[in-house]
């Protein structure tokens, strides 16, 4: 059972992958994928010795077809005689015959469930009896025997890797698109494995929404321990974008589970050169990994919080924040600072400084120097609880660290219901505390909003693994409901503007709160069919103004409109040279030239919004 307040790594079986086992007390490994053409040996061995020389663990190559499987042979023994003895994997769509044959040359195949056996994905509801869905399940066995005896005799390792965006037409029929569809997409592998008594198995549940990964990892854990499974699972959230915004959500979604102990290999997905993921995947498992062995957390969690399918905490709103508000941003400064655009923060602490008043700011400040001035509102510390009551203002704020004298503070916010608590931790598993403060409020019944303070110490050149830090701890307060605003501080010289556009990114991340356009683009793999940087590079600068979109860029059309289900506007790559375009999952242009398809997104686009406005104006 997961422990919510205290860091320890879920004991899993050990997997063999070649001379990197996994799992057990081994540790959390990083991993990459090649992007280049799996039959170009040679750039297939260059890409791989870039990654393995960041840092990477096991290198995965796409293996479209028998031909690209029967090449890793080549690619393998290039490494080989170089002395790079790091695992290869192969990574296998819609033909059962492919992995077959890459199993008997890389350490460990990937077969994703929803497209082993089952047809692609069509969003077409199927009827089934129980026999016939029990038909079907034994296709799937006689599918993945063979595969199982092959990867037995050659010592290959197994990834049971399902993405929320190619779920079957048969699981989506019977469970719906929901996490529970996705876990169960997956166990009906797995219990193949565990009674063939095959164990080199590995298990990966990716979706490109971190509030689906998260709850769907967390069921998964909770079947596996039911059925007596322990395998090692790898992380990752799928098609998360490239820049700031897909290490943010990346970092949200890996780093909740991490923080949980769950996960065994991960893998960060930008839309970048595959050796850029290393040095991300590193940060954030090292910086999880530091938290072991910490200081106990004495905590006692609320009966009524479900671990496994996380609902908003119940708060009673104070202004803006808490209740049915979306989480507020709040930041230090003195209150002229220059911000961009709508990411402009809810409230900024500007302490014993009186602000430059701006119209629609709400400001912050020492309840020493408050003075009832409109737009302000006074902060307290911990022990200066007792003088909350002889300032009279609609809304104050309350930093409180865990280990408070609970008679003390709960006593104050009973009776004080405009206060807002801030809670602050310098724990070595912070995020363990600030749970733990406020499930010790739930249990007390207690109904104030909570602003996680989130505080740093990075200079201006490392503002990146502030983002990461920031985004990893505030994960699981995020997907647990725990969050109703992101107070975001650094002691160094990262500007007030940027530490909130940070800010908004994380909470954005976690479904929590839409500032800007969010782009679902794959990395790339030796599938992907058009130059996938440069045409997001081209999608991006002319749609950054559209706040609120939601844009899939796919390189083909694997998890194309699954994964991509919920995007407004969808540009997947159909052939060589060829683009589709989807409204919503529905393919509106199919087979654009690829040197037309952008402008066509964009007209696309631009027609809807015109007659969005011309049917507003009617």
């Amino acid at each position: 059972m997961t422990d919510l307040f205290n860091y320890r790594r879920r004991a899993t079986s050990v997997t063999r992958v070649g001379d990197t086992p996994m799992g057990g007390q081994y540790p959390i490994r990083v991993q990459s994928m090649a992007t280049v053409s799996t039959n170009d040996t040679e750039a297939c061995v260059a890409q791989a010795r870039r990654i393995i020389e960041a840092g990477g663990e096991y290198v995965r190559f796409t293996t479209q077809g028998t031909r690209e499987a029967e090449n890793m042979r080549q690619i393998n023994a290039g490494l080989r005689s170089e002395g790079l003895t790091t695992p290869l994997v192969a990574d296998v769509h819609f033909n059962a015959r492919v992995a077959e044959v890459a199993a008997r040359y890389c350490e460990k195949v990937r077969i994703n469930p929803g497209n082993y056996v089952d047809p692609a994905r069509t969003f077409k509801h199927l009827e089934y009896t129980d026999e016939e869905y029990a038909e079907e399940l034994r296709k799937v066995e006689d599918r993945l025997l063979p595969l199982l005896q092959i990867c037995r005799e050659n010592h290959t390792a197994l990834r049971i890797g399902v993405n929320h965006g190619s779920l079957s037409d048969r699981i989506m029929s019977r469970y719906g698109d929901t996490p529970e569809g996705i876990v169960e997409s997956c166990m009906e592998f797995l219990r193949i494995c565990k009674r063939e008594d095959f164990n080199d198995v590995v298990i990966s549940i990716k979706a490109s929404n971190t509030v689906v990964m998260v709850r769907s990892v967390r069921l998964l854990v909770d079947q596996m321990d039911k059925e007596g499974m322990c395998y090692p699972l790898h992380l990752g959230v799928t098609e998360a974008g490239e820049g700031e915004d897909g290490r943010i959500k990346s970092a949200v979604g890996i780093g909740a589970l991490l923080a949980d102990g769950i996960g065994d290999t991960i893998r960060v997905s930008l839309s970048e050169e595959p050796e850029c993921e290393i040095p991300v995947a590193r940060h954030l498992v090292d910086y999880i990994t530091r938290r072991e062995g910490h200081p106990l957390i004495p905590a006692k969690a609320f009966d009524g919080f479900d671990f496994l399918r996380p609902e908003r905490r119940v708060t009673k709103a104070v202004r803006n924040i808490g209740g049915t508000h979306v989480p507020v941003v709040i930041v230090n400064g003195i209150g002229n600072e220059d911000f961009e655009g709508d990411l402009r923060p809810d409230y900024i602490y500007t302490g014993s400084q009186r602000p430059e008043a701006v119209d629609g700011q709400s400001y912050i400040v020492d309840f020493q120097t408050y003075d009832g001035t409109p737009g302000t509102c006074p902060i307290f510390p911990y022990n200066a609880m007792p003088w909350i009551g002889s300032i009279e203002a609609p809304q104050k704020f309350l930093v409180l660290p865990y280990g408070t004298p609970t008679e003390e503070y709960q006593a104050c916010l009973k009776v004080h219901p405009e206060v807002v608590v801030v809670s602050v931790s310098r724990h070595a598993n912070r995020q363990g505390e600030q749970r733990a403060l406020v499930h010790e409020m739930m249990n007390a019944g207690l109904t104030n909003p909570v602003v996680f303070c989130q505080a740093y110490t990075h200079g201006k050149a490392a503002k990146g693994d502030l983002q990461l830090e920031a985004a990893a701890d505030m994960g699981a307060l995020m997907i647990d409901g725990l969050t109703d605003g992101l107070w975001l501080m650094n002691d160094g010289d990262i500007p007030a503007g940027e530490l909130a556009s940070t800010a908004f990114g994380i909470l954005q991340a976690a479904r929590l709160r839409t500032t800007k356009t969010e782009y679902i683009s794959c990395p790339g793999c030796g599938r992907t069919l058009y130059d996938l940087q440069s045409t997001i590079a081209r999608i991006k600068e002319a749609t950054r103004h559209m706040k609120g979109l939601k844009i899939g860029i796919m390189g083909c059309i694997v998890n194309g409109p699954g994964e991509m289900a919920d995007a407004d506007y969808g540009y997947v790559g159909a052939g060589p040279g060829k683009i589709s375009l989807y409204r919503n999952k529905v393919c509106v242009e199919k087979n654009i030239p690829e040197e037309e398809a952008v402008d066509k997104l964009l007209q696309l686009i631009e027609h809807d919004q015109q007659n969005q406005i011309s049917c507003f104006g009617s």
